[in-house]
């Protein structure tokens, strides 16, 4: 069983971890913000992500998708809620050595935009449904997978969040800062729109 644990692992890391909405969010969030004010939000993004992986768990997700209405307004919202923070990060002020004037996205943001993350689903949905572990224990394969996707998702949106405020403390330069926090806008926005598509 170790060898399948580090398989779906190793299947995890990639997909969970590429850059999509939450994990550029992180990354704009260290960037603009600093990790230290972006912990709040990091937890949001990290309880929303694992909610979506209970929801896949418990088989919800295929529930919802049934209800086309449903998914429309969903998707409707999540983008407008992640327009809303491209325009945070892009106008965000460029941390400076006293520090950052303007609030950073709430833990509340983090977990809207993870619950509602088209990528999240496509994911984990992938990851989870691909690989069985304990065949002969049905309840027992479910909390193994989602006790291991769990810890994926606290380390890779962490790692996000941390290469974000190590690019934040090289980008003290007002005018490149300014223009980092513009290109993580347009690539947060840039992702949504390839979830969508795909």
């Amino acid at each position: 069983m170790a060898g399948d644990l580090i398989l779906l692992m190793l299947a995890a890391l990639p997909l969970m971890g590429s850059p999509g909405p939450a994990t550029l969010s992180l990354a704009a969030m260290g960037a603009a913000f600093g990790a230290r004010a972006g912990v709040k939000y990091l937890l949001g993004i990290i309880l929303g992500t694992v909610g979506v992986l209970l929801l896949i768990a418990a088989g919800i997700t295929g529930l919802i998708l049934t209800q086309p209405a449903l998914v429309a307004a969903i998707s409707l919202l999540a983008a407008a809620y992640i327009l809303y923070l491209a325009y945070r990060i892009a106008t965000a002020p460029v941390i400076t050595k006293a520090g950052v004037e303007s609030k950073p996205p709430s833990f509340t943001g983090g977990f809207v935009l993870a619950i509602a993350n088209p990528k999240a689903y496509f994911a984990i949905g992938a990851v989870y449904s691909g690989n069985i572990l304990l065949p002969d224990s049905l309840m027992l394969d479910t909390l193994v997978k989602v006790a291991t996707l769990a810890v994926v998702i606290i380390a890779v949106n962490s790692v996000w969040l941390i290469f974000g405020s190590l690019l934040a403390s090289t980008l003290r330069d007002p005018k490149i800062g300014r223009i980092v926090n513009i290109i993580f806008g347009v690539m947060l926005v840039a992702s949504v729109a390839l979830s969508l598509l795909g």
